[in-house]
């Protein structure tokens, strides 16, 4: 078995920008609602069974509490927020698994349900269907958990972490504590450079293990002394930032990966679908459903 786990509102952003804008003679704007549903259907049309779907139901989350400049809602544009609701209405009325995060990510839920179904000896491997490095932490060196980023069809398993951050997955969440995420507002620690971070990274593998004077260090980099100095100034930043960048695994998502199990939509399937002009689907998740009687 193999399972996918979604990240909804990465192809929400992704499907506003990228499609034409679609307004209903409601007068509502649709256009990435009706691209996010159909690219699930093409999932389902490509063979997948167990699908879940990760969404940030808000943008905020629990790590606002923990740093006043960590990401929020602010910015978004009034025709894209308007249709987080939508797009979760709409995937579950279609059949699918859908969890809406309020305290927790998206994040956090794909990580949460990938540990879970992971765990069950069923499931041959749990596709993390986000490119988010963020979750580059949940892959496992079994091969049991990669990330797959569908938009390039390019799979990253454990030696493509390695190859792509010079660093194993454990090490994801110190290394954007170092660099910083602007995406979620992280700053990082000034001077420390994705090349550098990677090195140092590679031979010490966490924060904690970083010797804090540059003569200790046996891993040659350019500018030791005002890496070191940069970091015991920003230890106590650091260690928060590794928090914030960190995926939680027990957000509330699934207790079984039989859960997961696409079997056909919801009885409001059809009205939820003409709400988004999207009546073509319809015969789409026929089809779907009679390849798999």
């Amino acid at each position: 078995m193999i399972v996918h786990v979604v990240d909804g509102t990465y192809e929400l952003f992704r499907y506003f920008f990228a499609v034409p804008s679609h307004v209903t003679d409601k007068k509502r704007e649709v256009g990435g609602t009706r691209g996010v549903v159909g690219s699930m259907l093409s999932l389902l049309e490509g063979g997948a069974t167990h699908v879940g779907i990760a969404t940030d139901h808000v943008i905020e989350s629990f790590r606002n509490d923990l740093l006043a400049s960590y990401k929020t809602g602010e910015g978004i544009d009034p025709s894209l927020r308007s249709q987080f609701t939508l797009l979760e209405d709409t995937l579950s009325a279609v059949g699918f698994c859908v969890w809406p995060m309020v305290e927790f990510e998206a994040d956090d839920a794909m990580g949460s349900a990938a540990k879970i179904a992971a765990a069950d000896a069923r499931v041959d491997r749990v596709m993390l269907c986000t490119p988010d490095k963020d979750l580059g932490q949940c892959v496992t060196e079994d091969g049991r958990i990669v990330q797959f980023d569908r938009r390039r069809e390019t799979l990253i398993d454990f030696a493509g972490v390695i190859a792509k951050f010079g660093i194993p997955p454990l090490s994801i969440p110190d290394y954007l504590a170092l660099v910083g995420d602007t995406a979620d507002g992280i700053p990082g620690v000034p001077g420390w450079g994705a090349k550098t971070t990677g090195l140092v990274l590679a031979r010490y593998g966490h924060l904690e293990d970083i010797p804090l004077e540059a003569g200790k260090w046996d891993v040659s980099v350019r500018g030791a002394g005002k890496l070191v100095n940069a970091l015991a100034a920003n230890y106590e930043n650091a260690i928060l930032y590794r928090r914030l960048a960190t995926i939680e695994t027990d957000a509330p998502t699934i207790v079984s990966v039989d859960e997961l199990e696409w079997k056909g939509p919801g009885t409001n399937c059809e009205a939820a679908l003409h709400e988004i002009d999207a009546d073509p689907y319809i015969g789409r998740i026929e089809r779907i459903l009679r390849r798999r009687r």
